[in-house]
């Protein structure tokens, strides 16, 4: 890694732009696709899930997390990283605490867009529709399918509120554990499962020479099928 110290008499930032133009995208050969929708597959999920595989077996880092957007009561926007808990005929899965930020957010305003971009691949997908919240049993059943450690901290709660001290932190995160590991099946009802069901799905595949493939697919609410479309770079 190279390091690049900030000079504190470098008021114009100018290193830091000369950082920024330096930065290389891409270095790798890209995979080609075929440019013409008429060929993909007719719903978007089939081409997602190969999308994510490819990405894993790509070695990828964590290529099921994602970028979450909200925006709440007022219009103003959030975004964070995220985990794909699942993609299926009923939409993309998510989780977090109904009393978190985001959960406030979707509970003013019901939708969201998810954004996963896999580098190694030139590749991003873009995801956006209305957000609904699946039972209670489902809810927990989620939970407890995930690890220990997923349940601590969960078990921990509180989340997006203001922290006191990192101690605080530490002795509930202490009680949190010490909980999961008695009870495994331990309630959070806080705790909800999301699902984003998509009216728009962009894949994006990246080309060296800014010949980008950007295939987008709409849902059609007359016949209930998807529309697909080239859309320019």
């Amino acid at each position: 890694m190279v390091d690049h110290p900030v000079d504190p008499a470098d008021t114009s930032g100018e290193r830091f732009r000369s950082l920024l133009r330096s930065l290389r995208v891409w270095d790798s050969e890209l995979p080609a696709i075929d440019p013409d929708p008429a060929h993909a597959p007719a719903h978007p999920l089939p081409l997602f899930r190969q999308w994510l595989r490819e990405a894993a077996e790509a070695g990828v880092p964590e290529p099921h997390t994602m970028s979450l957007a909200t925006a709440d009561a007022d219009g103003d926007p959030n975004v964070r990283t995220v985990m794909l808990h699942d993609a299926d005929e009923h939409g993309w899965h998510f989780a977090t605490h109904r009393g978190s930020r985001k959960g406030r957010d979707l509970a003013a305003r019901p939708r969201a867009a998810l954004g996963f971009y896999w580098p190694a691949l030139g590749r991003q997908v873009r995801v956006r529709g209305r957000v609904t919240e699946a039972g209670p049993e489902e809810s927990a059943g989620d939970l407890h399918r995930r690890s220990p450690g997923a349940l601590a901290a969960a078990l921990v709660g509180h989340q997006s509120e203001v922290l006191a001290s990192y101690a605080d932190l530490e002795r509930a995160s202490a009680a949190a554990w010490a909980r999961a590991q008695r009870e495994p099946d331990a309630p959070v009802p806080s705790w909800t499962l999301y699902v984003l069901v998509p009216d728009e799905v962009e894949f994006f595949q990246g080309d060296a020479r800014r010949r980008h493939v950007r295939i987008n697919y709409r849902y059609r609410e007359d016949d209930g099928a998807w529309a697909r479309e080239l859309l320019w770079p």
